[in-house]
Protein backbone atom coordinates (compact mmCIF):
# COMPACT_ATOMS: atom_id res chain seq x y z
CA UNK A 1 0.00 0.00 0.00
CA UNK A 2 2.93 2.34 0.59
CA UNK A 3 4.16 2.06 -2.99
CA UNK A 4 1.20 3.92 -4.61
CA UNK A 5 1.46 6.78 -2.07
CA UNK A 6 5.14 7.28 -2.89
CA UNK A 7 4.36 7.12 -6.59
CA UNK A 8 1.71 9.81 -6.24
CA UNK A 9 4.06 11.99 -4.17
CA UNK A 10 6.81 11.53 -6.71
CA UNK A 11 4.49 12.50 -9.56
CA UNK A 12 3.21 15.55 -7.63
CA UNK A 13 6.77 16.67 -6.81
CA UNK A 14 7.78 16.25 -10.44
CA UNK A 15 4.82 18.34 -11.61
CA UNK A 16 5.59 21.04 -9.05
CA UNK A 17 9.27 21.21 -9.99
CA UNK A 18 8.48 21.40 -13.72
CA UNK A 19 5.89 24.11 -13.08
CA UNK A 20 8.26 26.13 -10.90
CA UNK A 21 11.10 25.88 -13.39
CA UNK A 22 8.82 27.22 -16.11
CA UNK A 23 7.61 30.05 -13.86
CA UNK A 24 11.08 31.40 -13.10
CA UNK A 25 11.36 35.02 -14.09
CA UNK A 26 13.24 35.47 -17.30
CA UNK A 27 15.09 38.70 -17.81
CA UNK A 28 13.81 40.22 -20.99
CA UNK A 29 16.62 41.24 -23.26
CA UNK A 30 15.75 44.19 -25.43
CA UNK A 31 17.61 44.17 -28.70
CA UNK A 32 19.33 47.32 -29.87
CA UNK A 33 17.91 48.79 -33.09
CA UNK A 34 19.68 47.80 -36.32
CA UNK A 35 22.98 49.61 -36.73
CA UNK A 36 23.36 50.29 -33.01
CA UNK A 37 25.32 48.49 -30.30
CA UNK A 38 24.28 48.26 -26.66
CA UNK A 39 26.73 50.09 -24.37
CA UNK A 40 27.19 49.21 -20.72
CA UNK A 41 27.83 52.28 -18.60
CA UNK A 42 29.87 51.47 -15.52
CA UNK A 43 28.83 52.89 -12.12
CA UNK A 44 25.33 53.46 -13.45
CA UNK A 45 21.90 51.91 -13.09
CA UNK A 46 19.34 51.40 -10.32
CA UNK A 47 21.96 50.74 -7.61
CA UNK A 48 23.27 54.26 -8.19
CA UNK A 49 19.94 56.14 -8.19
CA UNK A 50 18.95 58.46 -5.35
CA UNK A 51 16.50 56.96 -2.90
CA UNK A 52 14.88 57.91 0.40
CA UNK A 53 18.20 57.66 2.28
CA UNK A 54 20.89 58.89 -0.11
CA UNK A 55 21.34 61.41 -2.85
CA UNK A 56 23.40 59.80 -5.63
CA UNK A 57 24.87 60.92 -8.92
CA UNK A 58 27.27 59.50 -11.47
CA UNK A 59 29.45 60.76 -14.28
CA UNK A 60 32.06 59.78 -16.80
CA UNK A 61 35.03 61.79 -18.06
CA UNK A 62 37.79 61.12 -20.55
CA UNK A 63 41.28 62.61 -20.73
CA UNK A 64 44.81 61.92 -21.89
CA UNK A 65 45.81 62.22 -18.23
CA UNK A 66 44.52 59.67 -15.72
CA UNK A 67 44.32 62.14 -12.82
CA UNK A 68 42.44 64.69 -14.95
CA UNK A 69 39.99 62.01 -16.02
CA UNK A 70 39.18 61.22 -12.39
CA UNK A 71 39.08 64.87 -11.33
CA UNK A 72 36.66 65.78 -14.15
CA UNK A 73 34.37 62.79 -13.47
CA UNK A 74 34.26 63.58 -9.76
CA UNK A 75 33.61 67.26 -10.40
CA UNK A 76 30.78 66.48 -12.83
CA UNK A 77 29.20 63.96 -10.45
CA UNK A 78 29.33 66.44 -7.57
CA UNK A 79 27.79 69.16 -9.75
CA UNK A 80 24.95 66.81 -10.68
CA UNK A 81 24.53 65.84 -7.03
CA UNK A 82 24.43 69.50 -5.97
CA UNK A 83 21.75 70.31 -8.54
CA UNK A 84 19.65 67.35 -7.42
CA UNK A 85 19.99 68.29 -3.74
CA UNK A 86 19.22 71.94 -4.42
CA UNK A 87 15.97 71.07 -6.19
CA UNK A 88 14.92 68.76 -3.35
CA UNK A 89 15.84 71.20 -0.58
CA UNK A 90 14.06 74.07 -2.38
CA UNK A 91 10.93 71.92 -2.53
CA UNK A 92 11.30 71.07 1.17
CA UNK A 93 11.65 74.75 2.08
CA UNK A 94 8.68 75.79 -0.08
CA UNK A 95 6.47 73.10 1.46
CA UNK A 96 7.70 73.82 4.98
CA UNK A 97 7.13 77.58 4.70
CA UNK A 98 3.56 76.92 3.49
CA UNK A 99 2.92 74.72 6.54
CA UNK A 100 4.18 77.14 9.21
CA UNK A 101 3.06 80.62 10.08
CA UNK A 102 5.84 83.13 9.69
CA UNK A 103 6.00 86.88 9.35
CA UNK A 104 7.53 87.70 5.97
CA UNK A 105 7.41 84.49 3.95
CA UNK A 106 9.66 85.72 1.13
CA UNK A 107 12.42 86.85 3.51
CA UNK A 108 12.07 83.64 5.49
CA UNK A 109 12.32 81.54 2.28
CA UNK A 110 15.32 83.50 0.99
CA UNK A 111 17.20 83.07 4.27
CA UNK A 112 16.43 79.34 4.37
CA UNK A 113 17.57 78.91 0.76
CA UNK A 114 20.74 80.91 1.37
CA UNK A 115 21.70 78.83 4.40
CA UNK A 116 20.81 75.64 2.57
CA UNK A 117 23.07 76.53 -0.38
CA UNK A 118 25.94 77.14 2.04
CA UNK A 119 25.33 73.78 3.71
CA UNK A 120 25.11 71.99 0.35
CA UNK A 121 28.40 73.49 -0.80
CA UNK A 122 30.09 72.50 2.46
CA UNK A 123 28.62 68.98 2.49
CA UNK A 124 29.63 68.23 -1.11
CA UNK A 125 33.21 67.92 0.03
CA UNK A 126 31.97 65.08 2.24
CA UNK A 127 30.49 63.04 -0.59
CA UNK A 128 31.42 59.41 -0.64
CA UNK A 129 32.60 57.64 -3.80
CA UNK A 130 30.57 54.44 -4.09
CA UNK A 131 31.85 53.27 -7.45
CA UNK A 132 34.93 54.11 -9.48
CA UNK A 133 36.07 52.34 -12.64
CA UNK A 134 38.95 53.31 -14.90
CA UNK A 135 39.27 52.17 -18.49
CA UNK A 136 41.60 52.96 -21.34
CA UNK A 137 40.26 53.60 -24.82
CA UNK A 138 41.74 52.34 -28.09
CA UNK A 139 43.21 55.80 -28.58
CA UNK A 140 45.09 55.52 -25.28
CA UNK A 141 42.89 57.98 -23.38
CA UNK A 142 41.75 57.34 -19.79
CA UNK A 143 38.06 57.13 -19.04
CA UNK A 144 36.83 57.34 -15.44
CA UNK A 145 33.34 56.24 -14.44
CA UNK A 146 32.36 57.40 -10.99
CA UNK A 147 29.32 57.45 -8.69
CA UNK A 148 29.01 59.45 -5.48
CA UNK A 149 26.48 59.67 -2.67
CA UNK A 150 25.57 61.94 0.21
CA UNK A 151 23.43 60.84 3.14
CA UNK A 152 20.10 62.63 3.37
CA UNK A 153 20.26 62.41 7.15
CA UNK A 154 23.70 64.07 7.26
CA UNK A 155 22.40 66.86 5.04
CA UNK A 156 19.28 67.31 7.19
CA UNK A 157 21.40 67.49 10.36
CA UNK A 158 23.73 70.07 8.81
CA UNK A 159 20.80 72.23 7.65
CA UNK A 160 19.19 71.92 11.09
CA UNK A 161 22.38 73.06 12.78
CA UNK A 162 22.72 76.11 10.51
CA UNK A 163 19.08 77.12 10.92
CA UNK A 164 19.26 76.63 14.70
CA UNK A 165 22.27 78.97 14.85
CA UNK A 166 20.42 81.75 12.98
CA UNK A 167 18.54 83.91 15.50
CA UNK A 168 15.94 85.21 13.04
CA UNK A 169 15.08 81.79 11.60
CA UNK A 170 15.18 79.98 14.92
CA UNK A 171 12.14 81.95 16.16
CA UNK A 172 9.78 80.35 13.59
CA UNK A 173 11.65 77.07 13.17
CA UNK A 174 10.13 73.72 14.09
CA UNK A 175 12.71 70.97 13.53
CA UNK A 176 10.26 68.07 13.72
CA UNK A 177 8.00 69.60 11.08
CA UNK A 178 11.00 70.47 8.88
CA UNK A 179 12.33 66.91 9.25
CA UNK A 180 8.92 65.47 8.38
CA UNK A 181 8.75 67.63 5.25
CA UNK A 182 12.31 66.63 4.31
CA UNK A 183 11.53 62.92 4.77
CA UNK A 184 8.39 63.25 2.64
CA UNK A 185 10.46 64.71 -0.20
CA UNK A 186 13.03 61.92 0.11
CA UNK A 187 10.23 59.33 0.00
CA UNK A 188 8.72 61.05 -3.04
CA UNK A 189 12.10 60.83 -4.79
CA UNK A 190 12.29 57.11 -3.98
CA UNK A 191 8.80 56.50 -5.40
CA UNK A 192 9.63 58.42 -8.58
CA UNK A 193 12.55 56.05 -9.12
CA UNK A 194 10.19 53.07 -8.84
CA UNK A 195 11.47 51.50 -5.63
Amino acid sequence: MKKPVYSYLTIIMLIISVTLSQCKSKKEVVQAPPGETRVEVLCSGPDYFSDNEFFRANSVAESQNQANSKRMALSNARAELAAQIEVTVKSVIDNYVQDVSVGDRSEFTQRYEGLSREVINQRLSGTRVICEELTRTHEGRYKTYIAVELSGEELLNAINQRISNDERLRVDYNYERFKETFNQEMEQMRRERGY
